[in-house]
Protein backbone atom coordinates (compact mmCIF):
# COMPACT_ATOMS: atom_id res chain seq x y z
CA UNK A 1 0.00 0.00 0.00
CA UNK A 2 1.08 3.59 -0.56
CA UNK A 3 0.28 6.98 0.88
CA UNK A 4 0.60 10.61 -0.25
CA UNK A 5 2.92 13.00 1.64
CA UNK A 6 3.40 16.54 0.29
CA UNK A 7 2.73 15.41 -3.25
CA UNK A 8 5.09 12.44 -3.05
CA UNK A 9 4.09 8.82 -3.30
CA UNK A 10 5.70 6.98 -0.36
CA UNK A 11 5.21 3.55 1.18
CA UNK A 12 2.54 3.46 3.87
CA UNK A 13 4.94 1.56 6.14
CA UNK A 14 7.27 4.56 6.05
CA UNK A 15 4.46 6.91 7.09
CA UNK A 16 3.56 4.59 9.97
CA UNK A 17 7.19 4.32 11.04
CA UNK A 18 7.65 8.10 11.06
CA UNK A 19 4.38 8.77 12.91
CA UNK A 20 5.14 5.98 15.39
CA UNK A 21 8.62 7.24 16.22
CA UNK A 22 7.11 9.28 19.05
CA UNK A 23 4.10 8.00 20.90
CA UNK A 24 1.83 9.19 23.66
CA UNK A 25 3.09 12.15 25.72
CA UNK A 26 6.16 12.46 23.52
CA UNK A 27 7.58 9.09 24.57
CA UNK A 28 9.73 7.37 21.96
CA UNK A 29 7.89 4.58 20.17
CA UNK A 30 9.32 1.05 20.21
CA UNK A 31 8.14 -2.22 18.76
CA UNK A 32 8.42 -4.00 22.11
CA UNK A 33 8.99 -3.33 25.82
CA UNK A 34 10.53 -6.53 27.19
CA UNK A 35 11.17 -7.40 30.83
CA UNK A 36 13.71 -10.22 31.17
CA UNK A 37 12.89 -11.64 34.61
CA UNK A 38 15.52 -14.17 35.73
CA UNK A 39 15.26 -16.54 38.71
CA UNK A 40 18.13 -16.32 41.23
CA UNK A 41 16.62 -18.46 44.01
CA UNK A 42 19.07 -20.73 45.78
CA UNK A 43 17.38 -23.81 44.35
CA UNK A 44 19.28 -22.85 41.21
CA UNK A 45 22.77 -24.32 41.20
CA UNK A 46 25.65 -21.89 40.67
CA UNK A 47 26.56 -23.38 37.30
CA UNK A 48 22.91 -23.13 36.21
CA UNK A 49 22.85 -19.45 37.08
CA UNK A 50 26.10 -18.90 35.19
CA UNK A 51 24.69 -20.67 32.13
CA UNK A 52 21.47 -18.69 32.36
CA UNK A 53 23.34 -15.37 32.50
CA UNK A 54 25.61 -16.40 29.64
CA UNK A 55 22.57 -17.36 27.61
CA UNK A 56 21.20 -13.82 27.77
CA UNK A 57 24.61 -12.29 27.05
CA UNK A 58 25.12 -14.45 23.97
CA UNK A 59 21.55 -13.89 22.77
CA UNK A 60 21.95 -10.11 22.82
CA UNK A 61 25.27 -10.42 21.02
CA UNK A 62 23.83 -12.72 18.36
CA UNK A 63 23.18 -11.58 14.78
CA UNK A 64 19.80 -13.36 14.93
CA UNK A 65 18.46 -11.17 17.74
CA UNK A 66 19.93 -8.00 16.26
CA UNK A 67 18.38 -8.78 12.87
CA UNK A 68 15.00 -9.47 14.46
CA UNK A 69 15.12 -6.03 16.11
CA UNK A 70 16.00 -4.28 12.82
CA UNK A 71 13.13 -6.00 11.02
CA UNK A 72 10.48 -4.51 13.31
CA UNK A 73 8.28 -1.67 12.08
CA UNK A 74 10.29 0.88 14.06
CA UNK A 75 13.44 -1.21 14.29
CA UNK A 76 13.99 -0.76 18.01
CA UNK A 77 12.91 -2.29 21.30
CA UNK A 78 13.26 -1.42 24.99
CA UNK A 79 14.65 -4.05 27.38
CA UNK A 80 15.32 -4.31 31.10
CA UNK A 81 16.89 -7.21 33.05
CA UNK A 82 15.56 -8.17 36.47
CA UNK A 83 16.76 -10.80 38.95
CA UNK A 84 14.11 -12.15 41.31
CA UNK A 85 13.28 -14.73 43.98
CA UNK A 86 10.91 -14.03 46.93
CA UNK A 87 8.13 -11.46 47.20
CA UNK A 88 10.52 -8.68 48.27
CA UNK A 89 13.48 -9.85 46.21
CA UNK A 90 13.52 -8.16 42.83
CA UNK A 91 16.51 -6.22 41.59
CA UNK A 92 16.88 -4.33 38.31
CA UNK A 93 20.31 -5.30 37.03
CA UNK A 94 20.10 -3.38 33.74
CA UNK A 95 17.62 -0.49 33.57
CA UNK A 96 15.40 0.23 30.57
CA UNK A 97 17.60 0.44 27.50
CA UNK A 98 16.47 1.22 23.96
CA UNK A 99 18.19 -1.19 21.58
CA UNK A 100 18.29 -0.06 17.96
CA UNK A 101 21.86 -0.51 16.77
CA UNK A 102 24.12 -3.54 17.34
CA UNK A 103 26.27 -1.47 19.70
CA UNK A 104 23.18 -0.91 21.92
CA UNK A 105 22.72 -4.66 22.29
CA UNK A 106 26.44 -5.18 22.87
CA UNK A 107 26.42 -2.51 25.58
CA UNK A 108 23.48 -4.20 27.30
CA UNK A 109 25.32 -7.53 27.19
CA UNK A 110 28.50 -5.95 28.58
CA UNK A 111 26.51 -4.51 31.49
CA UNK A 112 25.34 -8.03 32.30
CA UNK A 113 28.87 -9.42 32.12
CA UNK A 114 30.08 -6.86 34.63
CA UNK A 115 27.24 -7.47 37.12
CA UNK A 116 27.66 -10.12 39.84
CA UNK A 117 25.01 -12.81 40.19
CA UNK A 118 23.06 -12.59 43.44
CA UNK A 119 21.22 -15.39 45.21
CA UNK A 120 18.19 -15.25 47.50
CA UNK A 121 15.48 -17.48 48.95
CA UNK A 122 11.96 -18.50 47.94
CA UNK A 123 10.20 -18.26 44.58
CA UNK A 124 7.52 -15.64 44.03
CA UNK A 125 6.47 -15.64 40.39
CA UNK A 126 3.46 -13.50 41.29
CA UNK A 127 5.82 -11.03 42.95
CA UNK A 128 7.96 -10.61 39.85
CA UNK A 129 4.89 -10.26 37.62
CA UNK A 130 3.61 -7.44 39.82
CA UNK A 131 7.07 -5.86 39.92
CA UNK A 132 7.40 -6.12 36.14
CA UNK A 133 4.05 -4.41 35.59
CA UNK A 134 5.39 -1.48 37.60
CA UNK A 135 8.49 -1.39 35.44
CA UNK A 136 6.39 -1.40 32.27
CA UNK A 137 4.35 1.54 33.54
CA UNK A 138 7.57 3.48 34.13
CA UNK A 139 9.47 2.39 31.01
CA UNK A 140 9.57 5.86 29.45
CA UNK A 141 8.66 4.45 26.03
CA UNK A 142 5.47 3.89 24.06
CA UNK A 143 5.58 0.21 23.04
CA UNK A 144 3.44 -1.55 20.47
CA UNK A 145 3.68 -4.70 22.64
CA UNK A 146 4.54 -5.44 26.27
CA UNK A 147 6.10 -8.76 27.28
CA UNK A 148 7.28 -10.20 30.60
CA UNK A 149 9.71 -13.06 30.05
CA UNK A 150 10.04 -15.26 33.17
CA UNK A 151 12.64 -17.97 33.72
CA UNK A 152 12.52 -20.16 36.81
CA UNK A 153 13.09 -23.64 38.22
CA UNK A 154 10.13 -23.96 40.57
CA UNK A 155 6.49 -23.05 41.26
CA UNK A 156 5.26 -20.02 43.15
CA UNK A 157 5.80 -20.62 46.88
CA UNK A 158 5.41 -17.12 48.28
CA UNK A 159 3.08 -14.18 47.67
CA UNK A 160 -0.37 -14.01 46.15
CA UNK A 161 -1.67 -16.69 43.76
CA UNK A 162 0.29 -16.61 40.52
CA UNK A 163 -2.88 -16.95 38.44
CA UNK A 164 -4.23 -13.71 39.94
CA UNK A 165 -1.05 -11.85 39.00
CA UNK A 166 -0.99 -13.41 35.54
CA UNK A 167 -4.64 -12.59 34.84
CA UNK A 168 -4.16 -8.98 35.93
CA UNK A 169 -1.17 -8.59 33.63
CA UNK A 170 -3.03 -10.15 30.70
CA UNK A 171 -6.05 -7.89 31.29
CA UNK A 172 -3.70 -4.92 30.87
CA UNK A 173 -2.57 -6.17 27.47
CA UNK A 174 0.69 -7.73 28.64
CA UNK A 175 1.96 -11.10 27.42
CA UNK A 176 3.84 -13.43 29.79
CA UNK A 177 6.21 -16.02 28.33
CA UNK A 178 8.10 -18.70 30.23
CA UNK A 179 11.41 -20.52 30.38
CA UNK A 180 10.86 -23.36 32.89
CA UNK A 181 14.20 -24.85 33.93
CA UNK A 182 13.93 -28.60 34.55
CA UNK A 183 17.49 -29.82 35.06
CA UNK A 184 17.03 -31.53 38.43
CA UNK A 185 14.63 -34.16 39.71
CA UNK A 186 12.15 -32.84 42.31
CA UNK A 187 13.73 -33.15 45.75
CA UNK A 188 12.11 -30.54 48.01
CA UNK A 189 8.59 -30.04 49.41
CA UNK A 190 7.88 -27.26 46.89
CA UNK A 191 9.32 -28.96 43.82
CA UNK A 192 6.99 -30.41 41.20
CA UNK A 193 7.74 -32.99 38.49
CA UNK A 194 6.00 -31.23 35.59
CA UNK A 195 7.16 -27.64 35.81
CA UNK A 196 6.50 -27.17 32.10
CA UNK A 197 2.80 -27.96 32.61
CA UNK A 198 2.73 -25.60 35.59
CA UNK A 199 4.16 -22.77 33.48
CA UNK A 200 1.76 -23.59 30.66
CA UNK A 201 -1.35 -23.60 32.83
CA UNK A 202 -0.49 -21.22 35.67
CA UNK A 203 2.13 -18.71 34.50
CA UNK A 204 2.09 -17.81 30.81
CA UNK A 205 -0.77 -15.90 29.20
CA UNK A 206 -1.77 -13.19 26.77
CA UNK A 207 -1.53 -12.81 23.01
CA UNK A 208 0.97 -15.23 21.51
CA UNK A 209 2.13 -16.56 24.90
CA UNK A 210 4.57 -19.47 24.77
CA UNK A 211 7.19 -21.30 26.83
CA UNK A 212 10.40 -23.18 26.08
CA UNK A 213 11.39 -25.80 28.69
CA UNK A 214 15.08 -26.41 29.38
CA UNK A 215 15.86 -30.00 30.36
CA UNK A 216 19.61 -30.12 29.66
CA UNK A 217 22.38 -27.62 30.35
CA UNK A 218 23.45 -27.58 26.71
CA UNK A 219 20.02 -26.17 25.76
CA UNK A 220 20.43 -22.85 27.61
CA UNK A 221 22.14 -20.82 24.90
CA UNK A 222 19.94 -21.91 22.01
CA UNK A 223 16.70 -21.78 24.00
CA UNK A 224 17.26 -18.24 25.26
CA UNK A 225 18.29 -16.96 21.83
CA UNK A 226 15.29 -18.64 20.18
CA UNK A 227 12.95 -17.23 22.82
CA UNK A 228 14.13 -13.64 22.42
CA UNK A 229 14.04 -13.80 18.61
CA UNK A 230 10.48 -15.11 18.82
CA UNK A 231 9.45 -12.36 21.22
CA UNK A 232 11.05 -9.58 19.21
CA UNK A 233 9.62 -10.88 15.93
CA UNK A 234 6.16 -11.44 17.44
CA UNK A 235 6.00 -14.92 15.94
CA UNK A 236 2.64 -16.29 17.03
CA UNK A 237 1.83 -19.87 17.94
CA UNK A 238 -1.48 -21.59 17.19
CA UNK A 239 -4.32 -19.87 19.03
CA UNK A 240 -5.59 -23.22 20.31
CA UNK A 241 -2.49 -23.55 22.48
CA UNK A 242 -2.95 -20.12 24.03
CA UNK A 243 -6.58 -20.87 24.83
CA UNK A 244 -5.71 -24.22 26.36
CA UNK A 245 -3.04 -22.64 28.54
CA UNK A 246 -5.56 -20.23 30.02
CA UNK A 247 -8.77 -22.24 30.11
CA UNK A 248 -8.06 -25.94 30.59
CA UNK A 249 -5.90 -26.39 33.66
CA UNK A 250 -4.17 -29.71 34.25
CA UNK A 251 -1.42 -28.44 36.56
CA UNK A 252 -1.86 -27.53 40.22
CA UNK A 253 -1.83 -23.74 40.69
CA UNK A 254 -2.08 -23.22 44.49
CA UNK A 255 0.39 -20.34 44.42
CA UNK A 256 0.44 -18.25 47.55
CA UNK A 257 -1.24 -20.96 49.63
CA UNK A 258 0.82 -21.81 52.76
CA UNK A 259 2.99 -24.86 52.21
CA UNK A 260 5.26 -26.89 54.48
CA UNK A 261 8.07 -24.65 55.66
CA UNK A 262 11.52 -25.50 54.41
CA UNK A 263 14.88 -23.84 55.04
CA UNK A 264 15.30 -20.39 53.49
CA UNK A 265 17.00 -20.53 50.13
CA UNK A 266 15.31 -23.68 48.90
Amino acid sequence: MIGIMRGLVVPLALILAVSGAWGAEGKPGVDLALVLAVDISQSMETDEQDLQRQGYVEALRSPEVQQAIRQGLLGRIAVTYVEWSGTEEQQVLVPWTVIEQPEDALGFAEHLIQSPIHRAGYTSISGVIDFSLGLLRESGVDPARRVIDISGDGPNNQGRPVTEARDEAVSLGTTINGLPIMLEQPRGPWDIPDLDLYYRDCVIGGAGAFMIPIRERRQFLEAIRTKIVREVSDLRIPETFVQRAQITTSADCPAGVPRPRRPAGE
